[in-house]
């Protein structure tokens, strides 16, 4: 596959369009290009601490006026699966009111007290009380889902602590790894962009700064990868790394003139 074969761009957005708060430099002409040239694009993001909503209104803010339709959260793909494999089932939920929204859009019952699944996402009101529940949950032997994988959450001073460092603490308390991670690099996102696209993975590209999230998703599904060096991956890391990108840029705005 070549940039010429992509129909669709799949964005990442911490680290790839912006990072934290601040637009990283040439991404609206990046998006403007790929009008331009009759293709589409869909913001891909693992982050479930915030919805599709909230997301739309920070890209608003940095000049980019988009719709939800073209944002895609771990934490709604996470919704569409436990709707399929556990309809009705009562759900604990580690996660913030963000994700409780999405929750709620999708009727999935919430019950942090007598559940009958425990879903995980990336919860920036985490505390102790919260972690005392959700491992004893997880140690009871519940159905057990994370919406996503990530260590860490880039931001303009560094990085915060994501959903991998809370499946840790889990798995040090409880003894369990999630069932089910359905956040990049895993089917379960990837099954979901499908279904918003209506594309084929071959029509797809995944573009995004880090290699076990992003550009192993192009690896398991086949999908072009695309690298951009502007968020968590270095060149040390790169190299490192058994995880190959099909095509590496500095940052998004260096696509354009192959476009």
């Amino acid at each position: 596959m070549t940039l010429n074969d992509v129909r669709c761009f799949l964005l990442d957005m911490d680290g790839t369009f912006y990072l934290g708060g601040e637009l990283i430099e040439g991404s609206l002409e990046f998006i403007e290009r790929v009008r331009a040239t009759g293709r589409d694009y869909l913001f891909l993001t693992n982050n479930s601490s915030h919805n599709a909503a909230f997301y739309v209104d920070k890209l608003a803010r940095m000049g980019l006026h988009t719709d939800r339709g073209h944002v895609l959260t771990s934490g709604e793909a996470t919704c569409e699966i436990l709707r399929e494999r556990y309809p009705g089932k009562r759900a604990f939920l580690l996660g913030n009111e963000f994700l409780a929204e999405e929750f709620r859009e999708f009727g999935v019952p919430v019950d942090n007290e007598n559940p009958e699944i425990v879903v995980i996402g990336f919860d920036t009101t985490l505390d102790y009380r919260k972690m005392q529940a959700v491992c004893d949950f997880v140690r009871a032997g519940l159905p057990y889902i994370a919406t996503h994988p990530d260590f860490n959450c880039p931001t303009e001073t560094g990085f915060m602590p994501d959903i991998g460092a809370i499946m840790a603490f889990i798995e040090a308390s409880a003894g369990r790894r999630p069932d089910l991670i359905v956040g990049k690099p895993n089917t379960g996102i990837v099954d979901a962009v499908l279904r918003r696209t209506g594309l084929r993975v071959d029509e797809l590209a995944m573009v995004g700064d880090r290699l076990y999230t992003d550009i192993e998703t192009g690896r398991r599904s086949g999908m072009l990868s695309i690298l951009v060096m502007s968020g968590e991956t270095t060149p040390a890391m790169l190299a490192r790394s058994q995880t190959k990108p099909d095509l590496t840029f500095g940052r998004l705005s260096d696509m354009i003139p192959l476009l």
